[in-house]
């Protein structure tokens, strides 16, 4: 009897999920006017899955922009259309009057109008239809239409099952590029439990489609500047902490650290790991200070949700072993904010 359930359960979810997609593809049965944007700082998740479907939208006959909140990091500027994305901070008075002309808005790797900040305000408002694309947890009500899904490795692989539902002959290998670049990233190079039987399928069609996994990987993950590896070798050697019996590590980079290393946008990116990767280790912190605020990058392995911590002392959220957060506050304050609370969850990362 348990195993007739469950099957049934599998079928409505299936069921379910052929319905959301089915609606998004009636939704564009017309030619429209379209607005793809996606999180603050996006990272290969965000502008992988945002060209994909930007680049298979565009061969629908669709007219469509790809919109960021702010920039992104050098290595993530080489796929197809790259040159297309409009910098909201940089040219946000052609954005808002752009908005008034969109029939949809399609939101991609993020689960509130928060995470865009004032593009979010500007959606808000907006009468478009709304359709979000996104596998982070417990997303906000403000979409007319959904595919979410939180088992998913990446909003990239979202964006893949959309576009095959609707019509998988125009995948061509610069859409496989982007596709692949999303789920490569958010996957941590396919380590992550996420990292399913259904992805490398996925990434097996991907390959099949011209794209060479050796160039997207050299380019992602060994462009690096001079530069960012000295920030990378400071940040390992001057800055990090363990705290919490052995169980936890956090790296803290002030505005000097950042300046006195000649920090580009990027250049933070996956340090955080290293401190995870510590024998030991169930919880790693990033904590960056920005002119506007301070920023947590939280990361964990087994049973300790970031996520919940993230959300319960730091405004944000994410994934179980992937959240981030921020506070406006003094690094002082923040910092021990930080420690205070990490002391309440001491037993938790000693399990």
């Amino acid at each position: 009897l348990e195993l007739i359930f469950s099957f049934r359960f599998i079928l409505s979810s299936f069921a379910n999920t052929i319905k959301k997609m089915k609606e998004i593809k009636d939704l564009l049965s017309l030619k429209s006017k379209i607005l793809i944007t996606t999180h603050v700082n996006p990272d290969g998740d965000a502008i992988g899955s945002s060209l994909a479907l930007y680049n298979f939208l565009i061969k629908m006959g669709h007219d469509v922009t790809v919109v960021v909140p702010n920039d992104y990091p050098d290595f993530l500027k080489w796929m197809k259309s790259d040159d297309k994305i409009i910098n909201f901070s940089e040219k946000t008075d052609y954005v808002k009057k752009l908005l008034n002309k969109i029939d949809i808005i399609f939101c991609l790797d993020f689960n509130n109008l928060k995470r865009i900040n004032e593009l979010g305000d500007l959606i808000q408002l907006s009468n478009s239809k709304k359709v979000l694309i996104d596998h982070h947890l417990n997303p906000d009500n403000f979409y007319d239409y959904k595919y979410h899904n939180v088992d998913a490795s990446a909003t990239a692989e979202l964006v893949y099952d959309l576009i095959s539902f609707i019509d998988e002959n125009l995948i061509d290998k610069d859409i496989s590029d982007c596709i692949y670049t999303g789920i490569l990233t958010d996957t941590g190079s396919f380590r992550f439990a996420s990292t399913s039987s259904k992805v490398h399928r996925i990434i097996a069609k991907l390959l099949d489609k011209g794209v060479r996994s050796d160039n997207i990987g050299k380019i992602i993950y060994e462009s690096n500047s001079f530069d960012k590896l000295k920030l990378l070798g400071y940040s390992l050697s001057k800055k990090l902490e363990i705290i919490c019996g052995g169980r936890a590590a956090y790296i803290v980079l002030t505005r000097k650290d950042l300046s006195d290393n000649n920090y580009k946008k990027g250049d933070t990116e996956g340090i955080v790991n290293y401190a995870l990767s510590i024998a030991g280790v169930n919880m790693a912190t990033l904590i960056i200070e920005t002119k506007e605020r301070i920023k947590f990058s939280f990361r964990s392995s087994g049973d300790f949700s970031v996520n919940h911590f993230a959300n319960s002392y730091f405004n944000g959220g994410g994934h179980k072993n992937a959240a981030g957060g921020s506070l406006e506050n003094k690094l002082s304050v923040a910092l021990d904010k930080f420690l205070e609370s990490m002391s309440k969850h001491t037993k938790e990362l000693n399990y």
